[in-house]
């Protein structure tokens, strides 16, 4: 459903995952017993938590939210992780009132009631079409470009201007609290997506909103704009594997096609966009349910599927492992086990029009032993989706949600592997000489510097961080002309000690400059840490880096000195009339074009601070 005046309806990562570590991803070891009934007319919420969830949530280890948490979410969030999310599995039995019940009773909230464009906060005029607005600036899906640089060289201000930025206007998300939709700034308007799963088309100048558009799933990619086939379009993913293409100005819906049918598939990573063909990867959240003794794990490989963006039609669909998985036998309770597994693909693709090919880093595997394409970065013939080549990083890295070692769960993989993903896009640029480097950052904390022209062969690696399950370089780093920008994230470090940001020389990966992260306003609990997770953002002068502790900070690129620091963590007045506060920045970075910088700051997993708002900065 869309809304061109008011109309809408319905509700709509992290480790890499934003989508992984949803709420309950992270609990993924507590089971929800089978067999719990609901009451006939008004649940026992208390009693159905004592019974499936206190062993857990009351003592949380490892990534399971505590029982306090948990009233960060809002209860459509919940809902969704447990009936299309990460706990589906351990709540199959569980009767519709009864997880309804739950939400509400973990959560302290009401459901909000529909969502989708508010009351307040309309635009009074209709938007124009992309070409009458096109000699702005634009900031078009992940990375800008295909390239994925996140290097935004006309951004409409310059380094001068930005100590002297101020907020704009803020955009109030209604009935969420996870604001992690990387926003686009195309043609004069911002578009995002939400938690609960609407997209948005906002008026940059103002926030107003123009018309708002309800997916079946979470929306976490950034939104990609494109005129195809006689018309304006903007094409998402959701998390429920669906890509939609919508017409820019109404939101109407064009055409809307599945990725893929495994029931934990997701997309994550933007499409891009090249010569007509839209280039959607896909992700899951099956290592989160797979670790239960009475789940078949494991069924999922990531791939990445070609379409014709004027009609959705599959033009490819390649999978990152070639083996179709098969039975390899039976655990203790005689449920099914199955091999290969895994390898997601978290991030957007890179477009390689030289060479005629795209660029993905991979996930873990599911299932040991790793599989050989696993923690990859990987080169796919744009005509044919057939693999090229392929560059492994870490060799054994099979992993499984709440396995851990020594264990005796038979789902879990012999040989436990660190789960060092690439959550990042490949960031391809050109040197001196015509020489050119794709950069990659790891959640091992190792950045990698590969040869595009000369298979993928490693020129140079820099260890960044220190790296683990929560560390390393998460969602993404940028790059100019001279060098690559890596913001670091090692939760699990001493919370001062847990970030930084380096400059990187993009031929040789020698640092040029490092910055710690400053020291911490805070003193102790959710978000008190200096991780920067979130990926940077640079124009010239300027690179961007937002950090679980809520700071929107910019740094010369000269030397890495701070010029500019926003504390996000607070609440405002939005244009919409939606109660809205700020929490961390995480998994998505800024937006900047046409003189305007964009982030959302809310993001409560990972240990994180809830929020649920859109940010626009300016100089002017």
């Amino acid at each position: 459903m869309t809304t061109s005046g008011i109309r809408d309806s319905g509700l709509g990562r992290r480790a890499s995952r934003a989508a992984l570590r949803t709420i309950v991803a992270v609990a993924a070891g507590c089971a929800i017993a089978h067999g719990v009934a609901a009451a006939a007319q008004t649940p026992d919420a208390e009693a159905l938590y004592k019974a499936n969830c206190a062993s857990c949530h009351d003592q949380p280890q490892g990534r399971t939210p505590s029982r306090e948490a948990l009233k960060d979410r809002t209860p459509e969030a919940v809902l969704i992780a447990m009936t299309s999310g990460s706990m589906a599995l351990q709540a199959i039995n569980l009767s519709a009132v009864d997880r309804r019940a739950l939400a509400v009773h973990l959560t302290g909230k009401p459901f909000s009631g529909p969502e989708g464009t508010p009351n307040a906060g309309l635009c009074q005029a209709k938007p124009g079409p992309i070409g009458s607005l096109g000699g702005k600036s634009s900031w078009n899906g992940w990375g800008v470009d295909a390239t994925n640089s996140r290097y935004q060289p006309k951004p409409g201000l310059t380094a001068a201007d930005v100590p002297n930025l101020k907020l704009k206007w803020a955009f109030g998300f209604p009935g969420g609290t996870q604001a992690y939709g990387n926003p686009s700034i195309v043609a004069g308007r911002v578009f995002v997506g939400s938690d609960s799963g609407t997209l948005y088309a906002l008026d940059a100048d103002t926030g107003c909103t123009y018309w708002a558009f309800k997916a079946e799933g979470g929306i976490r990619s950034a939104p990609t704009v494109a005129r195809v086939g006689g018309k304006d379009a903007v094409f998402v993913g959701d998390l429920k594997a669906n890509v939609y293409a919508l017409d820019v100005v109404s939101g109407q819906p064009i055409w809307k096609k599945k990725m893929d049918e495994h029931k934990f598939a997701r997309v994550t990573g933007a499409p891009t966009l090249a010569n007509g063909r839209l280039y959607v990867p896909v992700s899951s959240i099956e290592e989160a349910p797979a670790a239960q003794p009475t789940y078949e794990c494991c069924t999922f490989r990531g791939s990445v599927v070609a379409l014709d963006a004027a009609t959705g039609s599959q033009i490819w669909k390649s999978y990152t492992i070639t083996e179709t998985p098969q039975q390899v036998g039976k655990n203790a309770q005689g449920t099914a086990l199955y091999a290969p597994a895994g390898a997601a693909v978290w991030s957007a693709p890179t477009i390689d029009e030289r060479k005629g090919v795209l660029y993905i880093g991979t996930g873990n595997s599911y299932t040991g032993p790793a599989v050989k394409t696993s923690d990859s970065v990987i080169a796919m013939d744009l005509k044919t989706g057939k693999i090229v080549w392929w560059n492994q990083a870490t060799s054994a890295d099979a992993f499984l949600v709440g396995c851990r070692p020594g264990g005796t769960n038979e789902n879990c993989p012999k040989d436990l592997g660190p789960d060092f993903d690439f959550g990042n896009a490949p960031i391809l640029r050109t040197l001196g000489g015509g020489k050119r480097v794709l950069v990659i950052g790891q959640k091992s904390g190792t950045v990698w510097g590969l040869d595009p022209d000369n298979e993928g062969k490693t020129i140079w690696k820099f260890q960044a961080g220190k790296g683990g399950a929560l560390g390393g370089v998460e969602w993404g780093s940028a790059a100019d002309d001279q060098a690559a920008y890596v913001p670091v994230s090692d939760v699990l470090a001493a919370p001062g000690d847990a970030g930084g940001l380096f400059a990187l020389k993009l031929g040789t990966g020698e640092p040029l400059w490092h910055t710690p992260a400053p020291k911490l306003e805070c003193n102790t609990g959710r978000g008190c840490t200096g991780a920067q997770s979130a990926p940077a953002s640079v124009i010239p002068g300027v690179v961007f880096s937002g950090s679980v502790d809520g700071h929107l900070r910019a740094y010369s690129t000269k030397d890495g000195s701070i010029v500019w620091d926003f504390n996000t963590v607070r609440d405002y007045e939005t244009v919409n009339k939606v109660p809205a506060k700020g929490g961390s920045i995480d998994g998505a970075g800024p937006a900047i074009a046409d003189g305007i910088v964009v982030t959302n700051s809310g993001y409560s997993l990972w240990r994180g601070i809830a929020g649920n708002v859109l940010l626009a900065f300016s100089a002017k």
